[in-house]
C-alpha cells in the first residue's frame, strides 16, 4: 500500500511548534533555526492547502484544522520512534551522556556512581557538568548544551535544577535543597560567639551567586528572616559565582555559607563543616531527571533512570 505523506521533518516541525506555541521554542527542541522550523511549517500548510497555525503578533495559535491533526501527528511520530527504538536497542553502541549541575554532579551524584556502573557495566557512561542544566531567569524549558557532541546513538538525559516543567520529556524530581548555615569547626573555637543565630552578625557572610535567578538563590535574608533576627546587612561579605568556592571558603574559615543539605552530607559527616543551627530555607527549585520521551524507554536510559531513583529513595 502506498501514501502520499508529507516530509517527516515537517510533522516533526508542526508537533513542536504546536506543543509549544512558539517556532523560537521549536527550533530550539529540534537543534535549527527558527526559520527552518517557519519554512517547515509553511511546506505543511501548502501540502494541505490550508492554515494550521495563526500568526498573531506576540503569540502563536493553532487553527481548528491544526487542532485536530496534532493528537494524530503526535501519536504517528510516538509510534514511528517506538519503531525504530525496538530496532536498535539490541544494536546501540552509542554513549549514555549525563549533564548535570557541577555541585550536584560532584558532591551527590558521583559518589553514587558506583551502583550504576556495577549494575550496568556495558554502558558507555559519559558525565558532563554544566551551569546550563539550572534553570535561567526568567526560567524555561529548552535544554541546549552546544558544547556536547552528539552522535546518532548517543542518548543525552539532563539532570536539572529548576522548575520541573520540560514539554516533550519525562520527568522525575530526585530532591528539592534544603539550604542550611555551614561553617568551618574554626569559628566555633574563635573568640567570636557563634552560639545563636544572632551571632552571625559577628561573622563574615558567604554568598553563592551560581543561580541566575535570583529568586531562587539561597538567600542570607530569608534565612535570617526565619531566624527571627534583625539588624544584620544580608548583603555583606564576598560573592562567589560557583557554589564550590562558596564552600571552599567556609571549610577554610573564612565565613558562613548557605548550602543545600544533601550535598554538604560529607563535609558535615567528616566533621570538615559544621552546621551550628537547626534552620532551614526551602526555595522554588529542585533537582529533577528530565529525559526527552523519545528515548526514555531505551535500556541504557531506564537503567540510569531506576538506579538514580533508587539512590534518592534510599538517602
Amino acid at each position: 500500500m502506498s501514501y502520499r505523506l508529507p516530509p517527516l521533518n515537517a510533522l516533526r516541525a508542526f508537533e513542536a511548534a504546536a506543543r509549544h506555541l512558539s517556532f523560537k521554542k521549536a527550533a530550539a527542541e529540534l537543534a535549527v533555526t527558527p526559520t527552518a522550523v517557519s519554512h517547515q511549517i509553511k511546506m505543511l500548510e501548502e501540502f494541505f492547502d490550508l492554515a494550521l497555525f495563526r500568526r498573531l503578533t506576540r503569540a502563536l495559535e493553532l487553527t481548528p484544522q491544526g487542532e485536530a491533526m496534532l493528537p494524530k501527528v503526535r501519536e504517528g511520530l510516538e509510534c514511528f520512534a517506538a519503531a525504530v527504538e525496538s530496532t536498535r536497542e539490541q544494536t546501540s553502541t552509542g554513549r549514555l551522556i549525563v549533564v548535570a549541575p557541577p555541585m550536584f554532579a560532584t558532591r551527590w551524584l558521583v559518589p553514587r556512581l558506583q551502583r550504576f556502573t556495577l549494575a550496568a557495566p556495558q554502558v558507555k557512561l559519559h558525565v558532563v557538568s554544566s551551569l546550563g542544566a539550572i534553570d535561567s531567569d526568567p526560567p524555561g524549558g529548552e535544554l541546549q548544551f552546544d558544547s556536547i557532541d552528539l552522535r546518532e546513538d548517543d542518548s543525552q538525559i539532563v539532570i536539572r535544577y529548576g522548575t520541573g516543567a520540560y514539554p516533550g520529556c519525562r520527568v522525575d524530581r530526585i530532591f528539592g535543597p534544603d539550604y542550611i548555615a555551614v561553617c568551618s569547626p574554626k569559628l566555633l573555637k574563635s573568640k567570636r560567639p557563634l552560639r545563636q543565630p544572632a551571632d552571625v552578625r559577628f561573622h563574615v557572610l558567604l554568598h553563592d551567586d551560581t543561580i541566575a535567578n535570583a529568586r531562587a538563590r539561597p538567600s542570607w535574608a530569608e534565612w535570617l528572616r526565619q531566624a527571627g533576627v534583625a539588624g544584620v546587612d544580608c548583603n555583606a561579605g564576598p560573592h562567589f559565582s560557583d557554589s564550590g568556592l562558596a564552600l571552599v571558603a567556609a571549610v577554610d574559615g573564612l565565613g558562613i555559607a548557605l548550602a543545600s543539605k544533601p550535598l554538604v552530607a560529607a563535609e558535615i559527616a567528616d566533621g570538615r563543616l559544621v552546621a551550628p543551627f537547626d534552620i532551614s530555607v526551602g526555595q522554588p527549585y529542585a533537582y529533577y531527571l528530565v529525559t526527552p520521551e523519545a528515548i526514555a524507554d531505551r535500556p541504557a536510559v531506564e537503567a540510569f533512570r531506576q538506579s538514580l531513583l533508587s539512590m534518592r529513595d534510599t538517602d
